[in-house]
């Protein structure tokens, strides 16, 4: 999944290959066949059980979906992996058949995205009503754990993520109108059929909104590299509550990095921090103001008025 600063469709359509993959190699291990098995004669024939998690870090697709960029990427990772990063992580020690089935996902989802046309929208957007139930099934657990204010944050930033995913399709393939006015009902529907906890909604406020510099671009820690450190030095990074501070889903560097993602010109210090909450739970403000002010010092980020 998005990691909530980028929400797409691209992960709908990565998700639907694993889905088939799961179900294919399922049956060809229980009965022997399938239409698509899947199965390399040297490696194993168990069913894959791929689990379709939420953004995660730790490899190459942070700088692909870093603020700067924003390409959805869909990230594929073997785990448990006792290999991985030491002098026995070789093609040898991979098992073919997760090899075989990891490349397809990756190539079917690439092939289907690079031929999408108008003409297949009407099947995607079923797709994308499908995970549109389950994002919302999950929002209303975790909104059940919260405060009414933070469950009403938690609501309307997921209400927004959906209708962003959908708006997404039409950088690939374009909507004719019936499509675009069936899909955003359903989104309007299934907002209507959720309960609004009782709360005081966040008033709007004129703070300065945020915008990134065009230099530098990617995120902040880059394998062992610290932009920050860099430039504030070491001691004032680690005093920096953010880093270190742990959420509901997320931990320091899960935090920082979508806070910066979130910087676009048009948020404040309070939309940044409403969105990497309903993202990762519920962070202090004062940590958010903190560690945007030290982007700004840096020199990565700029504020302006609204």
């Amino acid at each position: 999944r998005d990691s909530g600063s980028l929400p797409s469709f691209v992960y709908d359509v990565g998700a639907a290959f694993g889905e088939l993959v799961n179900r294919e190699s399922a049956a060809y291990a229980s009965t022997g066949e399938a239409r698509f098995p899947l199965v390399s004669s040297e490696g194993g024939k168990e069913a894959l059980q791929a689990d379709f998690a939420e953004f995660t870090m730790g490899s190459d697709h942070e700088i692909y979906t870093d603020g700067s960029y924003r390409i959805p990427a869909i990230y594929l990772n073997d785990w448990p992996d006792r290999y991985i990063h030491t002098n026995l992580d070789s093609p040898a020690n991979i098992d073919a058949t997760k090899l075989e089935r990891a490349a397809f996902i990756g190539a079917a989802s690439g092939y289907y995205l690079a031929t999408l046309r108008s003409d297949g929208a009407a099947a995607l957007l079923q797709v994308i009503e499908r995970a549109g139930l389950r994002r919302t099934a999950t929002m209303l657990e975790r909104r059940a754990a919260l405060d009414p204010a933070e469950g009403l944050n938690l609501q309307g930033q997921h209400f927004a993520s959906e209708e962003a995913i959908i708006s997404s399709v039409e950088s690939f393939a374009p909507l004719d109108d019936s499509q675009r006015d069936v899909a955003r009902k359903f989104v309007s529907d299934l907002r209507a059929t959720v309960t609004e906890p009782r709360s005081e909604r966040y008033a709007g406020n004129r703070d300065p909104v945020f915008q990134r510099n065009a230099e530098p671009r990617g995120p902040m820690t880059v394998f062992g590299y610290d932009y920050l450190e860099a430039k504030i030095g070491a001691d004032k990074t680690a005093g920096l509550k953010l880093l270190g501070f742990t959420g509901l889903r997320g931990a320091g560097g899960e935090y920082a990095y979508e806070v910066l993602n979130l910087v676009d010109g048009r948020r404040t210090d309070r939309d940044i921090r409403d969105a990497v909450s309903a993202s990762y739970g519920p962070v202090p403000m004062a940590m958010v103001i903190e560690y945007l002010a030290a982007l700004e010092s840096a020199g990565v980020i700029v504020r302006s008025r609204p």
